[in-house]
């Protein structure tokens, strides 16, 4: 059966999730995530996507992101980030075989008030998986900068969503 084609709708947002396969780690170490966040400033800047709020997990990835030249921008930001990792990570640890269960999921954001709670639930992931007691406490997520004003190249300033301004 063929796959069902993303709905692309400009000016919007997306909540985009990747999980690793059969929900196995992504990230063993800090090591990892930097490498990672790594990837996604690279392909951030490549592909024009604008980043407002991630969060990195052990076993999955969330993003709200911005792709003002289409969903194809947006394709090749997740796969660039995705498959540059799980080579680096199949490396890494010996290992061979898909990183990703499935294809990304991404989901269109329109409402500032819906964007707002979004923001919340990813940045609170850590904290309801109890890993930390409180989000600033967390290092692989947007809270810090978000929040607390932290330095964060991956974000973008949220105030530009939609406006095609980068």
């Amino acid at each position: 059966m063929p796959r069902t084609a993303r709905v692309f709708v400009e000016n919007a947002c997306y909540h985009i999730v990747a999980r690793g396969v059969q929900n196995d780690d992504v990230f063993r170490n800090p090591s990892d995530f930097r490498n990672y966040l790594r990837l996604v400033h690279k392909y951030k800047i490549k592909t024009g996507c604008r980043i407002y709020c991630y969060c990195l997990m052990d076993n999955h990835v969330h993003f709200i992101l911005e792709s003002p030249s289409g969903i194809s921008a947006m394709a090749s930001f997740m796969h660039g980030v995705g498959m540059s990792h799980a080579l680096s990570f199949n490396g890494k640890y010996n290992r061979v075989g898909h990183l990703w269960q499935n294809r990304y999921k991404s989901f269109v954001v329109l409402k500032d008030d819906y964007i707002i709670n979004l923001f919340a639930y990813i940045e609170h992931n850590p904290v309801r998986a109890k890993i930390v007691a409180r989000p600033e406490d967390y290092a692989w997520s947007s809270y810090n900068m978000r929040m607390l004003g932290k330095k964060d190249i991956i974000v973008d300033d949220i105030a530009l969503v939609g406006t095609g301004v980068g």
